[in-house]
């Protein structure tokens, strides 16, 4: 059996995939944080509600209603970014001009009577949520076997993350996104509405949480507290990235989920913690986070 480093090949592919499907999730995730925070100037503590939002809009589209996975997947996204876009038109535009504290409290208690909700109605089993057809199955890569859905997974969250990106660093639209973000008043100035720039943003990013969530459905199984299990992770990602850094959300997520792989096929026991200690080692050598601006 061939090995690297003393490790047998399959082994160490194996938990490289693993980590970058945490790691897809991890982008994902910390990407709609860092969209929301960067515009809103929101800690979104609901952001993983949202993302468990997404599974079980997906489930019940496919068990409820009998929808195929492919439908579920483009309309509960849809489903929970308008959901997004009225809570921060009923709920978060109230508290502008606030201290952020006020909507991160806000955030947190919509995030744990979401949660309540959903474990009274479904209880804390998971539900099962089954993979495609046509992503059923898995190929020979010759140094590992790739699973067809996880593959998916992985094309499909590194394309959402570049597109989103591209459109918000190298497209006008963006552009009037980072303008609102340096200067909201000077921009409503040019005519632009910032209220409905700032509505849409935080349906967005709620949205891509969604998507995550859908997309980790057949992997994880669906069940109330899978956002609970990962935002502090999230967190963690978006703070190393630096807050509101896009590129930093997306190198990170990847890269941390990488960092647990390999952790776990060295030292299991310290997988848990040690994005933990990277985020330590990061904030002691840039507070700012590593794609971060000091301010």
């Amino acid at each position: 059996m061939h090995s690297i480093f003393g490790i047998p090949t399959p082994a160490l592919f194996g938990q490289l995939l693993l980590g970058l499907i945490n790691g897809a999730f991890y982008a994902m995730l910390s990407l709609g944080l860092a969209v929301i925070f960067g515009l809103l100037n929101v800690v979104n503590f609901s952001h993983g509600a949202f993302y468990m939002l997404g599974a079980f809009t997906g489930w019940l589209l496919l068990a409820g209603l009998g929808l195929g996975y492919w439908w579920a997947l483009l309309l509960s996204p849809l489903i929970v970014g308008v959901l997004g876009m009225a809570v921060e038109r009923l709920l978060l535009a109230r508290l502008k001009g606030l201290d952020p504290l006020y909507g991160l409290l806000l955030t947190f208690g919509l995030a744990l009577i979401i949660q309540g909700v959903f474990r009274n109605i479904f209880g804390v089993s998971g539900l099962p949520y089954g993979v495609p057809s046509q992503l059923a199955g898995a190929r020979n890569l010759g140094f590992m076997i790739l699973p067809n859905y996880r593959g998916w997974v992985i094309g499909l969250s590194l394309l959402v993350c570049l597109a989103t990106w591209l459109g918000i660093e190298k497209t006008r639209l963006g552009a009037t996104l980072r303008a609102a973000t340096e200067n909201a008043t000077l921009t409503e100035a040019f005519g632009i509405n910032v209220p409905r720039l700032v509505t849409l943003t935080y349906g967005f990013g709620t949205a891509l949480a969604a998507l995550a969530g859908v997309l980790a459905a057949p992997i994880y199984s669906v069940n109330p507290n899978m956002g609970a299990d990962l935002i502090i992770t999230v967190f963690v990602v978006v703070v190393i990235g630096g807050m509101g850094s896009i590129l930093g959300s997306i190198v990170t997520g990847f890269g941390l989920g990488l960092a647990e792989g390999l952790t776990r096929l060295v030292y299991p026991a310290g997988s848990a913690t040690v994005v933990f200690v990277i985020m330590i080692v990061v904030l002691l050598v840039k507070p700012a986070g590593l794609f971060g601006r000091s301010t």
